[in-house]
């Protein structure tokens, strides 16, 4: 049984260590450069090695695990009630100690090299469709103050440079040659973004857990990845309650004296899972999406009183729960409508 607990404030080059027994008493602190870390670490005993949850702390979780330590790591938010006075080097790996020392104390699972190489995939899709948003809306600003307007939205590409071809618009040649200019980038964009599409479809058809999540109307191969990437294991969750609470898509509480108050979603989990779900959950709503509702059911009732959007976040919230129970119990969605009929 591990009788050290080590709390270490990551940094680029310089690594602060906290040393402790498993009952709070000091054993040591040491500031060490990065190689020396490494050399520390390597001839001490297996202990309990304890890290805020930062952007290196995946690849150091796995490289002392790798060594025989057992290794944690904790949200940044839980650690900074525990800062005594002054924020120092000394005082963050004093205050990751006592943090994970709280019995009550709940810890981030660390990811697999596997799970970092496809986040990269699919932040890189992002990016690139959050660069191609902005061209677009560059030229539409553009096409405005020269009279020209247009509604929203990338599918509208096609008519803006119909627009600027047609001799019989009038723009200088300034501004159309720049905006074309920019409708040439945009297309760039979208073939990057297709390949990175594709990509992120090839890893989700490989994967039997992303497989089974596209199961579910409303998520697709994007999603699934997202889930598979970001999201820990579904047994680290009580419930499918605390999955979308995990998510950030359950009521703010702001309750006191036994009496409950409920706000709006509390957005404090993982943006990227709780967004798409939400978007998927439109689709779901949409024109085309409604055929497939059952006239009586939940959600007929729900878009008969409420507005579409606040629909689409309930919905959403249901669809995290539902995920908790197919990947805990490793089953294919199944919809309530057709079960209750069964």
């Amino acid at each position: 049984m591990k009788d050290t607990m080590i709390g270490v404030d990551l940094s680029k080059s310089v690594f602060q260590l906290h040393g402790t027994s498993m009952t709070g008493e000091l054993k040591f602190r040491k500031k060490l450069s990065r190689q020396g870390f490494v050399r520390f670490m390597e001839s001490h005993d297996p202990a309990v090695v304890v890290m805020e949850a930062c952007g290196g702390a995946n690849f150091w979780a796995r490289e002392l695990a790798g060594l025989g330590h057992d290794v944690k790591l904790v949200a940044p938010q839980y650690v900074r009630p525990f800062v005594k006075r002054q924020k120092n080097d000394a005082a963050d790996a004093e205050a990751i100690v006592i943090a994970a020392q709280r019995p009550e104390m709940r810890f981030v699972e660390p990811k697999t090299e596997e799970q970092q190489a496809r986040a990269v995939v699919f932040r890189a899709r992002e990016r690139l469709l959050y660069q191609r948003t902005e061209l677009v809306n560059v030229v539409r600003s553009i096409l405005y103050e020269h009279g020209l307007t247009f509604p929203t939205g990338f599918e509208q590409i096609g008519r803006i440079e119909a627009t600027l071809r047609d001799p019989a618009t009038v723009l200088s040649d300034i501004v159309r040659t720049e905006c074309l200019d920019l409708i040439e980038q945009i297309a760039e964009k979208t073939t990057r973004i297709n390949t990175k599409t594709q990509m992120a479809r090839e890893l989700a058809k490989d994967a039997e857990t992303a497989r089974r999540l596209q199961t579910m109307p409303g998520l697709g191969p994007i999603t699934a990845l997202a889930i598979e990437t970001f999201a820990p294991p579904m047994e680290t969750f009580k419930c499918g309650r605390s999955f979308a609470a995990w998510l950030g898509i359950v009521p703010r509480q702001h309750s006191s004296g036994g009496k409950a108050r409920l706000g709006r979603i509390s957005k404090a989990g993982q943006a990227d899972i709780r967004r798409l779900l939400i978007t998927g959950a439109m689709t779901r709503l949409n024109w085309l999406g409604r055929k497939r509702i059952q006239p009586g059911s939940w959600l007929a009732k729900m878009l008969d009183r409420k507005p579409r959007l606040l629909v689409a976040i309930a919905l959403a919230n249901k669809m995290a729960r539902a995920i908790w129970a197919m990947l805990t119990k490793k089953e294919d969605y199944r919809d309530p409508a057709q079960v209750a009929i069964a």
